[in-house]
């Protein structure tokens, strides 16, 4: 018996050694052999059986078991053979291409200069799983649910080789020699050896696998050196494009082949990342962050591109309007490339870029359509200037017995010459222009044509001839004729030489040194047909649904300084000048800014007549101190003058003088005025403007400073003493500078040129020269 058993035991061993070498023993190429095998493994199976009922052995070896480890030996055996001989067994098993580079027969494994190997060698990795399918699994049938031979030769082949192709990838990284299309290829090749071979297979059924880091360095390679054939694609494309006068790219394109090659070289691109199928997320968001770069860089430097040729295309209406075009459709194609990358799904930060290029080109589309309607701004600023002038026809009323023209028919008359230019040109942007593209420009022309009438027919430009000093430099000309209204309180803060600043607003405001001849105040009548001409317009860029929307032009804020300025337009003097004492609080905000040039000593009592309720305001002058003034020659003689700004003041006395002192920087007067106001006015409406001047008999005396004291801060108390600081100019907003405008043109009012005249005014600074005492 014990003989039998060790018989038994050698015959066991046998089988197993014969079966780790199956490849050997029973080749796949003979149908007896593989009998045999299936033999084999029955006779193995038969021994397992005797151990367990005959010798009664309580766990000896399962047959699948012993298969499945003869299994694995001969496949690891068979993979270091492939590894060994992987040259000479591919050239012998595959047709070799005829213009492979010769090789040296010394070298038998892998190379840094090539990844050629692993291409050879996964192909041999591949036949023999072949092979296990289908030829051994059949025959190794006997253990359907412990053992298929297909699984496990895939299984181990592919944990063999990965440690194999990590290790050889980590040394590719230190030195890279291969070009990265040839890395990015053989990512490809594992690819496919895992997806179909690999995935499904236990235990990588379900997991993750590693195999995309392996190479993430290597397409992280590919998609840098990919932003520099890209960028060099854009500009071959541009240049094409215009050698070719930016063409539409097809009969229903209103947009230039350049951005359908861009988006074709970026989509190309995508294409190729999109089908290494990445299985890992973190890598995959990674690779979409780095891509989103690419797109930025490519797409900017389109943009970059467009903007910087735009101004040598102005002139072809035609080509610019393509040109905007093509920024509308990158915003277009990158809204489809991020729908392509995942859309909402699409890692954020990548996201996040994306998003912040389409902000860039709205941008770069808003700064073109700018550009676009400033080019037309001469044009339309003569036909506005037409404009004016016949509105300037339209007469305040029929003659008796005459019939009225009705407001509505003057209008159409007055916009002609506006209309006549934007009919022509907006029927050719409606045809050029993508639906987008031509509400951007229709919204600047928009704020364009409301300036313009503004600045030329409602609020003539402070640089008219007749409102400007002999004194005016060249630059304050050009520094007041650019300024918008609520631009002006930031002058003082330009690049400009301070000198330009004072003549740009004392020579363009003070309209008390010129003799005006005509008037140019509109009047209601013609304010009417204004404001009608004006919900033309609002119509005509309405277009009937396919231009602006009503709530925007209604809401725009170039309409609405146009019809405030329309509205002050109409009211008299006084209800400006109580406006301006209501709104304006902060005129001595320049002390703050600027520094004070001194300050004065004022008491200030309020007297209400117990029966006729008049008011009488009281106001001692006390004295001057610390005057920042500088002088050359003769003499410094300073005097205070009070004035009394509100409504209602054209037969009353407005101003109050003292007497002026000697080379005195720190003068005492202790002169007393009294200012009457009627009983039917708001004391708190009024303000007392407060000037420090430097007397002179032979010229116009000079301005040394200027305070304000709001009537509010008296009525509260009934009475105040306090000191001013003393600023070089007052300070307004755009509501100030509109009704300073519009009571600049009221040439035959007094109370409006004084008004004028006070607010306007700035401190100029005397010649260089020894400063007087303190």
């Amino acid at each position: 018996k014990e003989k039998f058993v060790k018989l038994l035991d050698q015959l066991h061993n046998s089988l197993r050694i014969d079966l780790s070498m199956y490849r050997n023993n029973f080749p796949a190429s003979s149908a007896e052999k593989l009998m045999d095998l299936k033999s084999t493994v029955d006779l193995l199976t038969s021994i397992t059986f005797f151990r367990m009922k005959v010798q009664e052995l309580s766990s000896p070896p399962r047959a699948s078991t012993v298969v499945k480890d003869c299994v694995k030996a001969c496949l690891r055996s068979t993979y270091q053979f492939l590894f060994e001989n992987c040259y000479e067994l591919y050239n012998r098993e595959f047709q070799v291409d005829p213009n492979e580079a010769k090789r040296d027969p010394a070298d038998h494994g892998p190379q840094l200069e090539s990844v050629d190997f692993w291409h050879k060698l996964i192909a041999l990795i591949v036949s023999v799983i072949e092979e296990d399918r289908n030829s051994y699994a059949p025959v190794l049938n006997q253990f359907p649910q412990e053992l298929n031979i297909g699984q496990l030769s895939a299984a181990t082949m592919w944990s063999l080789f990965a440690v194999d192709m990590k290790y050889a990838l980590e040394e590719h990284e230190q030195h890279r020699l291969c070009k990265s299309s040839a890395y990015m290829n053989l990512h490809f090749k594992v690819k496919w050896l895992h997806t179909n071979y690999v995935k499904d297979v236990p235990p990588y059924c379900g997991a993750v696998p590693e195999y995309p880091a392996w190479f993430e360095p290597f397409v992280m390679q590919w998609l840098n050196e990919n932003d520099d054939v890209s960028l060099e694609y854009l500009n071959g494309a541009f240049n094409r494009d215009k050698k070719d006068g930016f063409q539409q790219s097809s009969e229903h394109a209103l947009f230039s082949c350049s951005v359908v090659d861009v988006f074709t070289q970026l989509t190309q691109c995508f294409d190729v990342v999109s089908k290494l199928e990445c299985p890992d997320p973190e890598i995959w968001k990674r690779y979409m962050k780095r891509f989103a770069k690419t797109i930025v860089k490519v797409l900017v430097a389109y943009a970059d591109i467009v903007k910087k040729e735009f101004p040598e295309h102005l002139k072809e209406e035609r080509v610019a309007c393509i040109l905007m075009n093509n920024i509308q459709q990158l915003r277009v194609q990158l809204e489809k490339m991020f729908e392509s990358m995942g859309g909402p799904k699409l890692e954020r930060d990548a996201a996040d870029i994306l998003k912040d290029l389409q902000n860039r080109l709205n941008g770069t589309l808003d700064d073109l359509a700018s550009m676009f309607a400033n080019s037309l701004e001469t044009r339309i600023t003569a036909s506005v200037k037409e404009l004016g002038e016949l509105l300037q026809k339209v007469g305040g009323g029929a003659a008796p017995g005459q019939q009225q023209p009705p407001v509505h028919h003057e209008a159409d008359e007055v916009l002609r010459p506006l209309m006549d230019i934007l009919d022509g040109s907006l029927t050719m942007y409606a045809e050029s222009c993508e639906k987008t593209v031509l509400k951007r420009l229709l919204k600047e022309l928009w704020k364009i044509v409301m300036k313009i009438l503004e600045k030329t027919v409602v609020l003539p430009p402070m640089t008219d001839k007749t409102m400007m000093l002999k004194n005016l430099t060249n630059n304050a000309k050009n520094l007041a004729a650019n300024a918008k209204i609520e631009d002006m309180t930031q002058l003082f803060k330009s690049t400009v030489g301070k000198q330009d600043v004072k003549h740009a607003l004392s020579g363009v405001m003070d309209i008390s040194k010129e003799h005006l001849s005509a008037e140019k105040s509109l009047t209601p009548k013609q304010c009417g047909v204004l404001d009608a001409a004006l919900d033309t317009i609002k119509l005509y860029f309405h277009a009937g649904g396919n231009g602006l929307k009503k709530a925007f032009l209604e809401k725009s804020p170039e309409l609405q300084s146009l019809r405030y300025a329309l509205s002050l337009y109409t009211q008299t003097t006084d209800t400006l000048i109580r406006t301006f004492v209501s709104c304006q609080q902060n005129q001595d905000a320049a002390v703050v800014e600027e520094g004070s040039v001194g300050e004065v000593s004022l008491q200030v009592d309020l007297f209400t007549h117990p029966n006729t309720g008049e008011h009488k305001i009281t106001v001692k002058v006390v004295a001057a101190n610390d005057l920042k003034w500088v002088i050359q020659s003769g003499m410094f003689r300073p005097f205070i003058e009070v004035n009394l700004i509100g409504p209602h003041l054209a037969e009353k006395k407005r101003k109050f003088a003292t007497k002026s002192k000697s080379n005195n920087w720190s003068p005492k007067f202790n002169e007393t005025f009294h200012f009457m106001v009627s009983n039917t006015e708001q004391l708190d409406l009024f303000e007392l403007h407060v000037c420090v001047r430097d007397y002179c008999f032979a010229r116009e005396d000079r301005l040394v400073g200027v305070a304000i004291m709001r009537m509010t801060e008296i009525v509260e108390q009934g009475a105040i003493a306090c000191w001013l600081p003393l600023g070089t100019r007052i300070k307004m907003d755009e509501t100030g500078w509109t009704i300073l405008r519009i009571l600049s043109q009221r040439h035959n009012d007094e109370v409006a040129r004084e008004f004028v005249k006070l607010k306007s005014e700035m401190r100029t600074e005397a010649p260089a020269g020894a400063p007087g005492p303190a």
